[in-house]
């Protein structure tokens, strides 16, 4: 949370100096994936595009991308790292991330507006989430018309949801011209594959119950 907080003082730095400095760094270090399939394909399997699956990581477009990724970290991440250990979280973190992206450039590998943003490997780790607390439940705020009210709700609900919602606007959104903004592969590939590395892990025998819950 705090680097992709430095990161976006960073980005608020670039903006200051004009919108031009802002694209120029979103398009390097953001996910191209029509210049990393590119590279790819020379054999440049090492090159700086790759290093872009995990620098995209840690951009954001805007004060909404960035907080509304912060407070679905903070909601469930502290779990999954509780139960992975701060270093195996991080390496867990960032490899939801290279997944998402790659799932995200699969998609579309001609695309040439860059992805950039956390939610991918913050997507691993609601999957992860939903397989090691399955039981769990959060606090999540109900609007009723004009009047709204905080509810306990099962977690697995939200994250189901969440995940059915996203595999929707990605089927949606496939054959549409770039522009939609949001990479819904991303979202897709990171939750799976966050939901695969928690089970494994399930069945190697790693224990722990959630022990905490969050405001969603």
């Amino acid at each position: 949370m705090v680097a992709c907080g430095v990161a976006f003082g960073w980005e608020l730095g670039l903006l200051a100096r004009g919108e031009a400095a802002f694209a120029s760094a979103i398009t390097e270090w953001g996910v191209v994936p029509a210049r990393l399939t590119a590279a790819w394909d020379r054999g440049n399997l090492l090159s700086g595009e790759s290093l872009t699956l995990l620098s995209s990581q840690f951009l954001h477009g805007g004060w909404l991308h960035l907080l509304g990724n912060l407070l679905y970290l903070w909601i469930f991440g502290n779990n999954v790292e509780d139960r992975m250990g701060r270093a195996g979280f991080l390496l867990f973190y960032l490899a939801g991330g290279v997944v998402a992206g790659l799932a995200q450039v699969a998609i579309d590998p001609q695309a040439q507006i860059p992805t950039i943003g956390a939610s991918g490997a913050i997507a691993a780790t609601l999957g992860a989430y939903l397989v090691f607390f399955p039981g769990a439940k959060v606090t999540s705020l109900v609007f009723l018309g004009f009047f709204y009210q905080l509810v306990r709700v099962p977690a697995a609900f939200v994250l189901v949801l969440w995940f059915v919602l996203q595999l929707l606007d990605g089927i949606g959104s496939l054959g549409l011209s770039e522009g939609g903004g949001i990479a819904f592969f991303a979202h897709i590939g990171g939750f799976v594959f966050g939901a695969l590395v928690a089970w494994l892990l399930t069945l190697l025998g790693s224990g722990g119950s959630a022990s905490r819950v969050g405001v969603g």
